[in-house]
């Protein structure tokens, strides 16, 4: 009996190459979602299949019931809510990107810098009077709408963020959507909100971000072209007249306490 016969009968190669090619695409399908709503979405069905498993141990029959009709109707469903996900995997299956490299994590002092940029950029822009929408992505993925712009991918700055906005340049009229602590995209559009008792002075870049703040807990920074006047809507709510202190304060608030700090740690992936 040779060497390689010794060995090949202590591994087995094709389980080691089976569970390897498995784990990668386990891994390439948890990123491909990670930057969308679907995450939210999953999450639930995590929830749901607890209660479902601990109904049946409990003995609870009419929410057991319940709960395998539930799912029944989720065979249907899934597909249509992960359209968007499904479509981008195929995509890049057939571009031949599936395997990508994935950000790393964004630490305390690349936030706290990430900070003073936004709010030396906002106050400039403000002086001004020069328009802009500028979105912070927090836990819900919006990378719907970051297909929607020109990618970038690029570090902030204020130099680089006014220089965006600047009116008649190519990208001044949509959103600029920061991931991290870089600019993912600009030009973006966003959904407009259907709330139909907003004040009527509110314009189209207001309305632009109340929307996505109400599909998503993504903070949006709105500067008025018309008066200068710093807001920022978060879960369907506007809040206007922000000074630098305001701005710097909620950002650390919004920033910092929440994504450095870790809270909800149960649902950090």
């Amino acid at each position: 009996m040779t060497i390689l016969d010794v060995i090949t009968r202590i591994f087995d190669w094709q389980a080691i190459i089976d569970i390897t090619v498995v784990t990668v695409i386990f891994y390439q399908i948890l990123m491909l979602i990670k930057g969308t709503r679907a995450v939210q979405l999953l999450k639930g069905l995590f929830v749901l299949l607890a209660f479902s498993l601990l109904s049946k141990q409990l003995g609870l029959t009419t929410l057991t019931w319940m709960l395998d009709k539930f799912w029944t109707m989720l065979l249907v469903a899934l597909p249509i809510v992960f359209q968007p996900e499904l479509r981008r995997a195929l995509e890049r299956l057939g571009r031949g990107k599936f395997i990508t490299m994935h950000p790393t994590t964004t630490t305390s002092e690349e936030y706290k810098k990430l900070i003073e940029e936004l709010v030396r950029c906002s106050q400039v822009l403000s002086q001004n009077r020069i328009g802009a929408l500028i979105v912070i992505e927090k836990d819900t993925g919006i990378q719907e709408y970051v297909e929607t712009g020109v990618k970038i991918d690029g570090v902030v700055s204020s130099e680089f963020l006014i220089n965006i906005f600047i009116p008649k340049s190519p990208l001044h009229d949509g959103a600029v959507i920061i991931r991290g602590d870089r600019v993912a995209a600009a030009g973006c559009f966003l959904p407009l909100t259907q709330n139909q008792n907003l004040e009527k002075d509110l314009g189209t870049r207001h309305r632009a971000a109340l929307g996505l703040s109400e599909v998503s807990d993504a903070l949006i920074i709105i500067i008025s072209e018309e008066t200068g006047i710093i807001s920022a809507a978060k879960n369907g709510h506007l809040t206007r007249f922000l000074d630098e202190k305001g701005l710097r304060d909620l950002l650390k608030n919004e920033i910092l306490v929440e994504k450095v700090s870790g809270s909800n740690p149960f649902w950090r992936w």
